[in-house]
């Protein structure tokens, strides 16, 4: 697999990983080249274009040679006129067509590209969004956004560019050295004796720079880590009065960034000294042993021009090979981690709406019987064992325990985030698997403790509980969830952006909002996840006020640790390490004087 190094630091695109071109490396680019089939004929019309423009583009050096023969009457063609303005005139009409099939060509090219991508990124979305909650819990968010943009993003430019240029470029290379045998064995033969030379020092100097550049790459990402955490903890950094100290972290770490890129720097720069002088050797002698041949009457100054002009297409095609081909790996690496996502198993989810319609009508029975879990990426850590309870439709039942006693875990089984590894989970006393996922999830709300909202306005993150809810839903809803008087009290009312993860808004008005979704749902079971744990007392009271309205007349699992705010509920479960300890009412738990729920009530009162 590709290695991820998203976390270094540097950009996206200096870290794509680079894959080796392999049989299997190719048939995944295969497998995303099946996306430009919609698209096929332009895309071959573009090819088309391309071949026309490279070959034109070969024609030019002959034709400025010939010019060159034709000034001294040396040179004649069979088939056209010598003159020299019939050459010049045949040069434009060349360039003409050149320039005319290039602007298609590119025009073709990009749109292609860019209509394959947004395909591409579209099905790579939803696959992701309809990934199970697991494959998340393994991945850094940093890294999928990155393979959603950096690693398409290379495959864009690889479809735009990179491909229509090694076509050409290798166009170029085969079709130069053709002619330059064709104009002077001699000179091609003095070429060719150069070449070897010139391509075992670039090899050489190649391997030895990107292994420093790679060291200043890592050096530098370390010094950016230390900028992110000295911001990320700003408050405490300037608390504990130690600025002086996170500058020379980071001034001993750019030190170590100085010292590896003056090393480059030397190598660099022996090493551009060195193709400088045999880049421009080569042309020299080239040039050196074409006059001699051309003083023996060997070969005319028009042809040795072309022979020069050809060179440079050659030498032009060799320079550019190393860089395409190292975006080729990028792009190959990019697909590789782009089809680890695509060939992932999704959740039986739809985007569309017709099929996301809830099919079967929950009456909010729920059960877990004998249910054991452990977390895929964490299977030797066992948080559910052997789990029983039961909430009847319309029941209030409140998961009180220590932390760790697997109350959350509850929660995201009920949402069907995870399956029960024994056990089962029963809606309405029928198997939680009998039911569409889309029907459960359609039912049954959540209310966080730490709501999360979009960073749009209000009303857009209170409709998410209803799409295309009206506006007076949208109120009524709100209303109920007692934030309307603070909404309306604000410039924009529901208009107002709320920012990023709602960070514009308290808590407490994050929580009546998430109320307010909750409410527009409508659902047959809620779960409340320590809904008020953080709020202050008049927040808290605000949303209680909400709670108890969003909790009427619907089946109510209530996570808590304060223990007052669940003492009305039909039915409390304490658990431990998994397990159910006790159960039943206040009154009922209260009286057990060696009950888990007695002791935490008087820890909490003598708080």
């Amino acid at each position: 697999m590709a290695r991820n190094r998203f976390n270094s630091g540097t950009t996206p695109e200096e870290e794509l990983p680079k894959t080796k071109i392999t049989k299997e490396s190719l048939k995944q680019a295969e497998g995303l080249l099946s996306y430009v089939k919609p698209y096929r004929g332009k895309f071959l019309l573009g090819l088309f274009f391309l071949l026309i423009s490279s070959f034109t583009g070969l024609a030019i050096p002959a034709l400025l040679g010939a010019m060159f023969d034709a000034a001294q009457g040396k040179y004649k063609f069979d088939f056209i006129s010598p003159s020299i303005n019939a050459l010049g005139a045949t040069a434009f009409v060349v360039l003409f067509i050149q320039s005319f099939v290039s602007f298609f060509r590119i025009k073709l090219f990009v749109e292609v590209a860019e209509k394959t991508i947004a395909d591409l990124r579209r099905e790579t979305y939803f696959k992701l969004i309809t990934l199970p909650m697991d494959f998340f819990n393994n991945r850094r968010v940093g890294e999928l956004n990155s393979r959603l943009t950096a690693d398409l993003s290379q495959i864009q430019d690889t479809l735009t560019t990179t491909l229509a240029e090694m076509v050409r470029q290798a166009i170029f290379f085969i079709g130069s050295i053709i002619i330059l045998l064709f104009v002077s064995q001699r000179l091609t033969l003095f070429n060719v004796a150069i070449l070897p030379l010139l391509v075992v020092s670039a090899v050489f100097f190649g391997k030895l720079i990107r292994k420093i550049s790679r060291q200043a790459q890592d050096k530098l990402a370390e010094s950016n880590i230390v900028v992110h955490e000295t911001l990320l903890g700003i408050a405490n950094v300037k608390a504990f009065t130690n600025e002086s100290y996170e500058v020379n972290r980071y001034n001993r770490s750019l030190q170590e960034v100085v010292t590896i890129a003056l090393r480059g720097a030397t190598l660099r720069g022996a090493f551009a000294s060195f193709i400088v002088f045999c880049l421009f050797g080569a042309i020299v002698g080239v040039i050196w042993y074409g006059s001699t041949l051309v003083q023996q009457d060997i070969l005319s100054v028009g042809q040795l021009s072309t022979y020069i002009l050809y060179s440079m297409f050659v030498g032009a095609a060799m320079g550019t090979f190393p860089d395409l081909l190292a975006n080729v790996q990028k792009a190959l690496g990019a697909t590789e981690r782009i089809v680890e996502i695509l060939e992932e198993t999704n959740e039986p989810i739809s985007i569309s709406v017709e099929d996301n319609a809830t099919k079967r009508v929950l009456e909010g029975n729920l059960k877990f019987e004998d249910v054991w879990f452990a977390y895929p990426s964490r299977k030797e850590v066992q948080i559910l064992k052997g789990l029983s309870f039961e909430a009847k439709a319309g029941e209030k039942v409140a998961i009180v325990g220590p932390s760790g006693a697997g109350k959350s875990t509850i929660a995201s089984l009920i949402l069907r985030f995870y399956e029960p590894d024994a056990g089962q989970l029963l809606f309405d006393n029928l198997p939680s698997q009998s039911f569409p996922l889309t029907d459960i999830r359609n039912q049954v709300a959540i209310v966080p403790q730490d709501v999360l909202l979009f960073g749009g306005t209000i009303r857009e993150n209170i409709a998410y509980g209803k799409l295309g809810a009206s506006e007076s839903e949208i109120i009524a809803a709100a209303e109920k969830a007692n934030a309307h008087s603070f909404i309306k009290n604000l410039p924009e009312g529901y208009d107002t952006l709320v920012g990023e993860r709602g960070i514009k808004l308290s808590g407490g008005q994050r929580q009546r909002i998430a109320i307010a979704r909750a409410l527009l749902k409508d659902p047959a079971i809620l779960i409340l996840d320590e809904a008020t744990s953080s709020l202050d007392s008049e927040s808290e009271r605000l949303v209680q006020e909400a709670l108890e309205v969003l909790m009427k007349d619907r089946t109510s699992i209530i996570i808590a640790h304060r223990l007052s705010t669940i003492r009305e509920a039909d039915k409390i479960v304490v658990l431990e390490k998994g397990q159910v300890l006790e159960s039943g009412t206040h009154d009922e738990l209260i009286q057990n004087e060696e009950g888990l729920y007695r002791y935490l009530s008087q820890l909490q009162f003598e708080a």
